[in-house]
């Protein structure tokens, strides 16, 4: 047996996470180690957050976390049932006082939170001083954004100002910060404290070169880690919340570890506020973030068009530290993103020639582009070829590409194994591909079979071909009950669009976020285009809802460049952006 308490800090840790996740995959399906166990607990943010899809175009960083997740979770009830409270109510009249107090206390049967102390560490929370509950909030946002279980006094003091009104800022005393830790210190009966003070362990290694990693930091002065229950609740009750500007001015003065530092980046761009995020990423590139250190590579020759200066941060975030001529495989990854860069900037001929050159090398990746570049120019043989090479290498991409000329082809066999072999690595979204390419050949069984399986896998939006098949079959009545399944699973786009017509329109947004909780933003992206159409009295405070939630893509996506589509969605967008005094309109000279 395995015991992965907690299991977030194993499974999503950012530096050896997917490790572990591989570790523990082969040890499930290695049958000449069995019989094993491996039982472990986990909130159902991060379950959600581990097996929720990725953005197409995006760095999946829980791909296996979510292979490994796929049909092995159990929700644990809130309360305990019938027979288990007299099975505890047995144990508490045979001498267990502790189990007895919890049992007098939790009518509801949350016997297990009263356990852990939720009910009273909530009161303290909801009923703490103004300087208190600042601070629980800062720390709150810091856990809830991806800071490390550990957090300085001095952070959290720092961050803790804009949470406080100006009322009570100006009623502060000059021992504020030493009273409201002392009030957050005190336990509560279950010897839990909201906020208590901790003392990191200390890394234990082997001395090794200081090279493309980083030690953790312990901290400027003393360290407190907050309730496990407050952290559970705060990231709830706070999830659709953005942080004032005290918080990022904290991090970015007081933080030091490059995990803390890249989140926090990622959280601030993706909520619009982007000099805070401009100015972390450097922090964390600093501080040797090769997350960070990608991204501003990206940067210089994405936007600023400079390779050089972006191959040297692509070097440096593979821990080489200089620019000379490179083997192994560092080089191949250099080489691709040149490749890319050229692609993008349409010297295709360029690019053509690192591709073959990768291939050559056996760069599984480079077969996929290979592959496309006969598919265009017509030489459906040769594409097919490069694509079975990358597939057989693993690539996903070319498995896709592989699918798309089986099924046109009309080998749908074959097809379907790949695609099952796909979603198998992480790419759920081959499901919906092929269930497309049965409706158009006619097979609206296997369609139907296909898009079942997408929505099992955590593919919500794929309800609405599921329901529309079944009425286009005149299965009236089953198409009926799925649509109630849909609604009861969290795909709401029915009944928002039914209170947006009837101008239930706080109805509306709530129906758009519940779709959002459950890991699918196209209700919420539908609605707010909906809403730019009739102007920014309309659209602005659903919008600064969903960038405060951290979806600015989102709403960028529908019109927030001048290249947009739709150009009246993205005049009224800017006109609302513009409005918001904490909310960046992006600096040239930065960003």
């Amino acid at each position: 047996m395995v015991w992965l308490n907690e299991a977030q800090h194993y499974l999503g840790d950012p530096n050896v996470g997917e490790q572990i996740t591989a570790a523990v995959y082969r040890l499930l399906t290695d049958t000449g180690r069995g019989p094993v166990l491996v039982l472990g607990t986990l909130w159902h943010e991060y379950a959600h957050q581990y097996t929720a899809l990725p953005i197409p175009g995006e760095p999946d960083p829980y791909s296996r976390v979510r292979e490994l997740l796929a049909g092995r979770t159990l929700a644990v009830p809130d309360s305990f049932d019938a027979a288990a409270l007299a099975a505890a109510t047995a144990l508490a009249e045979a001498g267990d006082h502790l189990l007895a107090d919890a049992l007098a206390r939790a009518g509801d049967g949350r016997v297990a939170q009263d356990l852990a102390g939720a009910p009273e560490l909530l009161r303290r929370y909801q009923l703490a001083t103004p300087p208190a509950r600042a601070l629980l909030e800062a720390a709150i946002d810091a856990r809830r954004l991806g800071v490390s279980l550990h957090l300085s006094q001095t952070f959290l003091t720092d961050a803790a100002t804009d949470y406080l009104t100006d009322t009570d800022y100006d009623e502060l005393t000059a021992d504020w910060t030493e009273r409201a830790f002392a009030e957050l210190a005190q336990p509560v009966h279950g010897k839990q404290a909201p906020l208590r003070h901790a003392t990191p362990r200390p890394p234990r290694r082997p001395p090794a070169p200081a090279k493309g990693t980083a030690s953790t930091p312990t901290g400027p002065g003393p360290m407190f880690r907050l309730a496990d229950y407050l952290e559970q609740h705060g990231r709830h009750a706070r999830r659709r919340l953005c942080p004032p500007a005290s918080f990022w001015h904290a991090a970015h003065t007081h933080l030091t570890h490059p995990d803390d530092l890249t989140n926090l980046a990622e959280a601030a761009e993706d909520r619009y506020r982007l000099q805070w995020a401009h100015h972390l990423f450097h922090r964390a590139a600093e501080h040797r973030s090769t997350r960070a250190l990608f991204r501003l590579a990206r940067q210089q020759q994405e936007e600023a068009g400079n390779w050089d200066g972006a191959e040297v941060l692509y070097r440096q975030a593979f821990g080489l530290g200089d620019t000379s001529p490179l083997e192994g495989w560092p080089d191949f990854l250099v080489k691709q993103q040149r490749a890319r860069i050229l692609e993008r900037t349409g010297d295709g001929k360029a690019a053509a020639a690192i591709w073959d050159e990768l291939a050559e090398r056996g760069f599984e990746d480079a077969y996929n582009h290979i592959g496309q570049r006969h598919e265009e120019d017509g030489r459906r043989a040769d594409a097919e070829r490069f694509y079975r090479l990358g597939a057989e290498a693993g690539d996903p991409d070319a498995m896709q590409r592989l699918v798309f000329l089986l099924a046109e082809d009309k080998y749908f066999k074959e097809a379907a194994e790949w695609t099952d072999r796909i979603a198998e690595i992480g790419d759920i979204y081959a499901y919906p591909r092929l269930a497309h390419r049965y409706e158009t050949a006619g097979n609206l069984t296997n369609a139907k079979a296909y898009f079942r399986k997408a929505i099992d896998a955590g593919m919500l939006e794929d309800y609405g071909d599921l329901v529309r098949l079944h009425f286009q079959e005149g299965d009236n009545v089953e198409a009926m009950r799925i649509h109630k399944e849909s609604v009861a699973a969290g795909w709401t786009r029915v009944p928002m669009l039914v209170a947006e017509d009837s101008s239930n329109h706080a109805q509306a947004d709530e129906y758009a976020f519940t779709a959002v909780d459950h890991g699918t933003v196209q209700p919420l992206r539908e609605l707010l285009f909906r809403r730019l159409q009739q102007g920014s009295a309309h659209a602005g405070p659903l919008a600064r809802k969903a960038i405060d939630a951290g979806l600015a893509r989102i709403v960028l996506g529908i019109g927030g460049d001048s290249d947009s589509e739709h150009p009246q969605a993205n005049a009224v967008l800017q006109e609302v952006l513009s409005d918001a005094d904490d909310i960046d309109t992006p600096d040239p000279e930065l960003w």
